[in-house]
């Protein structure tokens, strides 16, 4: 009687390991958009085959086949209640941003998780008694163990079905918008400033138009199809797509759904050349909008990265902006004052010379605010009504975000998804901040392929330029940060290393002062160490 109850809580507790095991790694896959390639990336950059958890299940595997365990139910008890504790810590894990089960993971997690109780089903069935219980249970161990191999096979094996899905999806967009002739469509693409512009640009066209924006970062091609599907209205009349792209012919891709009559290319930087390699691959991937415009559309190309003048753009009529009046520029800007309340400025083009004011602060800011008003002011929007809407914009969430904590210090939160430009801009408004000490809680940079040390290590020159007190978390950027700083003379006992953002958050608040300022600058996702 004992040797059976060992045996089934044995299998109960290998199930149940097993199921949370397989959503953990399904979370890791929906935050690599689903590619293999990136899945393997977070694998081996975190060592997860190596990992705690995985280790544990392959102690439980290998125990699992000694004599012991196979004559006495006590090993059998004892291993179960090693993945017991396994299974609790994976239940109590959190996430900065949780397992979202779309239809996809639901049709995922599903399968693999029915052809893996299948397959020990399939081992049970051979032996229909307690060794069957026992050796169903070996086989779910041995699933939990390389359950990262599995969770990739199944998805590859789901590849065609998810092929003809999503293309059932994306027909039904395109003609839920060939029903809408009227709708002008603006898409918006780049390596960074995407979805500021697109949020301003959204505030300044409300004023005339009914639009519809991609929310959030639905910047794919599902995501933006979903956006129409399950979002856009008859009475919209402008439809705002932010195009996002990891590999050429992403955007391409979303163009040839949503055909955009007006584009805006907002940078051509450093992000994402872990998959695209090189600069120029980047380049051609964010101007595949431009080439997919018509004839009587515009592009709208930002003049401040080296990248984009170099650029033509032949097929279209072309307007290039930048923060600075330049040879090829049309649209810039002059007399910027930043003030408590924000900034006043001007912009200045073909005639045209339009006093603004807004509540946003810092050059890169600025920049896509002029995007978006170069688009608005094509587009007929009166400038009264930009004025308007460009003074009640508001700071994007963790985009620079002042404020004030209840002990006196100030926290400037710019943990979205920070690039070198952006985060020399954080550490330009750290800079200013005179008051009290400057301490800087960050990361560093990531995405930028085998650029990586360089730009953190040039990041971590910067930091010792900038503030007084550096606390850098997690392992993945560490030593080239900490190289940085190091050939700036920054003092080393000013630099905190810690595991984890929470620890991070602890240390300075138990030394944060009064007149101090914090600025946390990006934020690893769960996929980075």
């Amino acid at each position: 009687m004992l040797t059976t109850i060992s045996y089934v809580f044995f299998l109960a507790v290998t199930v149940t390991d097993l199921l949370l095991m397989l959503k953990c790694d399904m979370h890791m896959l929906q935050l690599g958009s689903y590619y293999n390639s990136r899945y393997c990336n977070w694998i081996a950059g975190s060592d997860e085959y190596l990992s705690v958890k995985r280790l544990i299940a392959l102690v439980v595997l290998i125990g699992s086949f000694t004599t012991m365990a196979l004559i006495s139910p006590y090993v059998v008890v004892l291993l179960a209640v090693i993945l017991l504790g396994q299974a609790v810590s994976l239940a109590r894990k959190k996430y900065k941003k949780p397992l979202v089960f779309t239809r996809r993971v639901k049709r995922l997690y599903f399968t693999e998780v029915a052809l893996m109780l299948v397959a020990m089903a399939v081992v049970y069935s051979t032996k229909l008694d307690v060794t069957g219980l026992y050796y169903a249970s070996v086989t779910g161990v041995l699933f939990i163990t390389f359950s990262y191999v599995f969770t990739m096979a199944v998805n590859w094996l789901m590849q065609p079905v998810e092929r003809r899905i999503n293309q059932r999806y994306v027909h039904d967009a395109q003609q839920r918008l060939a029903r809408m002739p009227h709708m002008q469509v603006i898409g918006i693409s780049g390596s960074y400033g995407k979805t500021s512009t697109k949020h301003y640009l959204y505030k300044i066209l409300s004023e005339q138009y009914s639009v519809l924006m991609t929310p959030k970062s639905y910047n794919t091609l599902m995501g933006v199809v979903r956006t129409i599907r399950e979002m856009m209205t008859p009475d919209n009349e402008v439809f705002i797509c932010e195009m996002g792209a990891i590999n050429l012919g992403d955007v391409k891709q979303i163009c040839d759904v949503v055909h955009p009559r007006y584009g805006i290319i907002t940078a051509v930087g450093e992000q994402s050349l872990g998959t695209f390699k090189t600069i120029d691959n980047v380049q051609r991937a964010q101007f595949e909008l431009a080439d997919a415009l018509p004839p009587d559309g515009l592009a709208v190309v930002n003049e401040d990265y080296s990248m984009l003048p170099f650029r033509p753009v032949d097929n279209v009529e072309c307007k290039r902006y930048a923060v600075k009046a330049g040879p090829r520029v049309d649209y810039h800007l002059e007399d910027i004052d930043y003030t408590p309340q924000g900034t006043t400025f001007a912009v200045v083009g073909p005639g045209l010379r339009l006093e603004l004011a807004t509540r946003l602060v810092g050059e890169f800011n600025l920049s896509d605010l002029l995007a978006a008003v170069v688009m608005a002011l094509r587009l007929n929007v009166p400038h009264d009504k930009i004025k308007h809407a460009v003074s009640s914009i508001e700071q994007l969430e963790h985009r620079l975000c002042m404020s004030r904590d209840k002990r006196g210090f100030t926290v400037i939160d710019d943990t979205h998804y920070s690039n070198p430009r952006s985060s020399r801009m954080a550490l330009d408004v750290l800079s200013g901040m005179t008051g009290g000490r400057r301490i800087i809680v960050t990361p560093g940079l990531i995405e930028l392929g085998d650029k990586q040390e360089y730009f953190n290590v040039r990041f971590g020159r910067d930091i010792a330029m900038a503030s007084d007190v550096a606390v850098v978390v997690g392992e993945y950027n560490r030593e080239a940060i900490v190289k940085g700083l190091q050939a700036k003379g920054f003092d080393k006992k000013n630099v905190k290393l810690v595991p984890t953002l929470e620890a991070a958050q602890r240390y300075v608040y138990s030394m944060v002062k009064a007149g101090d300022t914090v600025l946390y600058e990006n934020d690893l996702p769960d996929t980075f160490k």
